[in-house]
């Protein structure tokens, strides 16, 4: 018998282990399905050590007692019940930032969405009449009034409205719509590939940096249903470009009895170019300028939860409410209950600065996110004195979001450096702490960004690096 396969019979069954008086302490805590497959797995993790240690002298390293496997046992118990959706503390300075969730809700949008998720609510019932109600109505009157459109509709997301939109109103038909707008979104979704889902016919006009308005002319025909124009959130043609603004648009398909329809991506409500920001279009804008169908997002520059909005001319939007697609996007009583709140914010746009996040964070000025900067390196030296270095230092934040590429916003940074420990070994540290904070590397420092660092979390920030 060779040394592993005396090693091998050396390993624990299963129901020994089970048999500690820790291990039973851990199944009155945990299912015991948990317990028996954390056991089974540190089990099978060890006869797999075993058989892969080349040298036998290695093997004395491996311990075997059944007492021995319990931190283990319990250390995956935890790993396997925690939730894999995690709060984190953002500290990277991108505000909408997607792959942390983008938009941080209003305190009253929370409570709102508390109130319905814990209780049953009026989703599809009209209180009035007493009879079967639409889900869309909750919201539709707030949004026509913000932005002076005809109808309203919310469903999952602005991908699903314009792929619901262009299903309802242009399967079959042809789509013109500006080379230079053909953009790709999150996640490799492209806006070609959401056009071809939709039935529509995809005509591209122009070229990637000039599309004239001859160009959407020259491309109607007796196919055309309609005039698409989609807002580059994400990007920027800049230099030598020219493209068609939407008001001209609007004269050609009256001319020639098509429809214009708008992707505005962001859904921006209030014009930010008012608080020393780049332009973005409002969406009362592309109402006034005669767009019959406008998308945009409910997060982002909005504020809210995930949504995509649809605003419009009513027979139009009507239509897009009775189509079979609108059912498999329609959006469920906690999004309308979040995105009702925050919306309900906008008829006050001070209020609106004031309270939802996302704004409150872009709009914050430096001198007093330098004094939040200030805060929180104080903060960290009176936790962990001497064993990090922390300073304060002007940097860039970014809208995110696929808003306002070009946007920076000057902002106050703490740059840590550790003793001990590289910047990236530092940033790995501070990402698997509990919460995970995530921030950013830079010239081996650390970086927190105190724009997208909520003030109770500072207090979380040091005590993190006090125990890492």
């Amino acid at each position: 018998m060779t040394e592993k396969e005396k090693y091998l019979r050396q390993l624990s069954p299963v129901d020994e282990v089970l048999e500690l008086p820790a291990l039973k302490d851990l199944i009155s805590t945990y299912p015991r399905t948990v317990v028996v497959n954390a056991v089974r797995t540190v089990i099978d993790k060890l006869r797999k050590t075993i058989l892969a240690t080349k040298k036998e002298d290695e093997l004395g390293e491996i311990s075997l007692e059944p007492n021995d496997l319990v931190p283990l046992v319990s250390e995956l118990i935890k790993e396997v019940m925690s939730p894999n959706l995690r709060r984190v503390i953002n500290a990277t300075g991108i505000v909408v930032h997607t792959n942390l969730g983008r938009s941080i809700l209003a305190p009253l949008a929370v409570d709102a969405i508390l109130s319905v998720a814990s209780s049953y609510s009026n989703l599809e019932f009209d209180l009035d009449e007493g009879v079967r109600g639409s889900r869309h109505s909750h919201v539709e009157d707030l949004l026509c009034t913000l932005t002076g459109a005809e109808a309203a509709m919310v469903v999952n997301n602005n991908s699903g409205a314009v792929l619901l939109a262009l299903s309802a109103i242009a399967q079959g038909k042809e789509v013109i719509i500006s080379r230079g707008q053909l953009v790709e979104i999150g996640g490799s979704f492209r806006i070609p590939d959401v056009m071809r889902q939709s039935g529509a016919i995809l005509k591209e006009v122009g070229t990637t940096n000039k599309t004239y308005l001859e160009d959407y002319r020259k491309a109607i025909t007796e196919e055309t249903a309609l005039l698409l124009k989609v807002h580059t959130s994400n990007f920027r043609v800049v230099g030598f470009s020219a493209e068609v603004p939407l008001e001209d648009l609007v004269v050609l398909g009256e001319e020639n009895s098509l429809l214009v329809m708008e992707d505005l991506g962001s859904g921006v409500l209030i014009d930010l170019s008012k608080y020393g920001l780049s332009h973005e279009p409002t969406v009362d804008e592309s109402v006034k300028a005669g767009a019959d169908i406008i998308t945009f997002s409910g997060d982002k520059l909005l504020g809210g939860p995930q949504a995509g909005i649809i605003v419009g001319k009513k027979d139009l939007v009507d239509a897009i409410k009775k189509h079979p697609l609108a059912r498999v996007l329609r959006v469920d009583k906690m999004t309308l209950a979040g995105l009702e709140e925050t919306l309900r914010l906008y008829l006050d746009p001070a209020k609106a600065i004031k309270e939802i996040p996302t704004l409150n964070m872009i709009l914050a000025s430096f001198p007093e996110l330098k004094k939040k900067a200030e805060k929180l390196a104080k903060k960290i030296k009176e936790k962990v004195g001497n064993e990090y270095s922390v300073e304060v230092i002007k940097d860039i934040s970014r809208v995110g979001g696929g808003a306002l590429p070009l946007e920076e916003l000057p902002t106050a940074v703490a740059a840590l450096s550790a003793k001990n420990l590289s910047a990236s070994q530092l940033e790995n540290k501070l990402r698997t702490a509990n919460p995970p904070v995530i921030a950013r590397v830079r010239d081996d420092m650390v970086l927190l960004d105190v724009r997208t660092i909520q003030p109770e979390e500072m207090g979380e920030i040091a005590g993190a690096l006090a125990v890492l």
